[in-house]
């Protein structure tokens, strides 16, 4: 199982949405971190991947030799890519 660990930006966003939501992702990372590749995929012509979680995606560098997945960024889809 790889562990999940979260950027200071993914933290603070996190911290903005609404409970609701935010425990939504939490779920739905600890259920990719036991496959992640499974569950995420990755981003045209970037390392990065992404956690689709209803409107809002998550988005997340695997560091392999850790197993670790590292979340740096979520938002709305509308402006997490920005």
């Amino acid at each position: 199982m790889w562990s999940v660990e979260l950027s200071e930006e993914a933290f603070r966003d996190l911290s903005k949405l609404e409970k609701k939501i935010a425990e939504r992702i939490v779920r739905k990372l600890e259920v990719a971190a036991k496959n992640p590749h499974r569950y995420l995929t990755r981003l045209v012509g970037h390392d990065d991947y992404k956690l689709r979680v209803g409107d809002y995606r998550v988005l997340v560098l695997l560091l392999h030799e850790k197993k670790v997945l590292f979340v740096q960024k979520l938002g709305h889809r509308k402006k997490v890519y920005r």
